[in-house]
């Protein structure tokens, strides 16, 4: 899985790096504030008591499945919602009630509603022409955007003449042109194939950083979010589950629900046997005759029941018990093997039946696969690389 850094280095105009957290500083002043927003349709209740906090310049993700209130969230921002409770500031000034073209927004939606009678040129320029923006100032800044999204030699074009990673750029030229406090991108890159969304994700944080803009990303794609975000907040049923840098999100995640959305992961079910020295042992079910030893300081009693969360790639699998006594091992049996080109999946059924699964780099080319169906198996893993997650 792609993914970002708990607190992101970015480059400023001077060819400086900075260290980017400012969610960190009890002084920092957010520059959009959601304060006890609840919004209902009907009876439904779409976002439910929700607080959140954004940061000037910051790269923010809002992710989740369908139908948690991400959209819902961002739409109120624009104004194409308004909040049934709650405040929505944005640089201080409340925005309920002041209609989507008064705010200092712009929003960038996944069809890119982009004019197909128009030109490039004339897309870019259609918001500022629509605010009466003389026309020296609008021809100087629809070249910027157009140099700033590579398309120069494209001014003249329609859309149907463009690929999709063409028209998307042009649409993000658009939402800019105007130049909104905050972008929103509504599922910006779903209409793109792999290959190219993931190339588009580092153009948007190029862009991001070059114009020191704040962006507000909508996403159900857990590797575009921790690719491109500073910070991820995780939505449930309207509420926030999780807010963090895209590493702790991954690394440290604060309950279950987070450890299963948000990447790969092996869940084992375990309880408590005792807490000593700074570790945490317990003895899975999966194998309940075993200890597992976990660096980890948790508030549990023993016999209290736990889930312990460790991905694939933290778990070492080979033929033989590893030598190291400081590590954890379980023993099983290989159910089925994905080759995935760069790395090899591989599941292994432990003997209750339960079955994790191990990622294993593939450095060298296979000629004969190492490990193969139904061998027997040792799986094993430091005492750092699991989480306790309380039930």
């Amino acid at each position: 899985m792609s993914m970002g850094v708990a607190e992101k280095t970015q480059k400023t105009i001077g060819g400086i790096r900075r260290k980017f957290a400012p969610w960190t500083d009890p002084a920092a002043v957010p520059l959009i504030r959601y304060e006890n927003v609840t919004k209902r349709f009907g009876e439904f209740v779409a976002v439910e008591n929700l607080s959140l906090d954004i940061y000037e310049r910051e790269f923010f993700a809002l992710l989740g499945p369908s139908g948690c209130g991400k959209t819902t969230l961002m739409r109120m921002l624009a104004g194409f919602e308004e909040p049934t409770e709650g405040r929505i500031t944005l640089a201080g000034e409340d925005q309920v009630g002041t209609p989507p073209y008064r705010r200092q927004t712009n929003m960038m939606f996944q069809s890119y509603a982009l004019f197909p009678h128009m030109s490039v040129w004339d897309n870019i320029a259609f918001g500022l022409r629509q605010d009466k923006v003389e026309k020296g100032a609008v021809d100087a800044r629809v070249e910027e955007m157009l140099k700033l999204v590579k398309l120069e030699k494209f001014a003249k074009r329609k859309p149907h003449q463009l690929s999709g990673g063409q028209r998307q750029r042009v649409a993000l030229a658009r939402s800019l042109a105007k130049r909104p406090k905050v972008l929103l991108l509504d599922e910006p890159l779903g209409a793109l194939d792999k290959k190219l969304r993931e190339e588009t994700q580092f153009e948007l944080m190029d862009i991001q950083m070059e114009l020191g803009m704040t962006f507000l990303i909508v996403t159900h794609d857990q590797e575009e979010a921790m690719t491109v975000a500073d910070r991820i907040a995780v939505m449930n049923q309207g509420k926030l589950v999780q807010v963090a840098p895209p590493a702790e999100i991954y690394e440290r995640p604060n309950c279950r629900y987070v450890a299963d959305f948000v990447g790969d992961v092996n869940i084992l079910e375990a309880k408590v046997e005792a807490i000593e020295g700074g570790y945490v042992i317990l003895r899975p079910d999966a194998a309940p005759e075993m200890t597992i030893r976990i660096a980890q300081e948790i508030d549990a009693r023993p016999g209290e029941a736990v889930a312990l969360a460790v991905r694939p790639e933290k778990l070492r699998i080979e033929l033989e018990p590893p030598t190291d006594p400081g590590v954890n091992c379980l023993s099983g049996t290989i159910w089925d093997i994905g080759y995935l080109g760069d790395l090899s999946i591989y599941h292994v059924e432990l003997p209750n039946g339960t079955r994790v699964k191990a990622a294993k780099p593939n450095l060298t080319r296979m000629v004969e696969r190492p490990i193969s169906w139904d061998d027997k198996v040792y799986v094993f893993f430091t005492p750092d690389a699991g989480v306790i997650l309380a039930k």
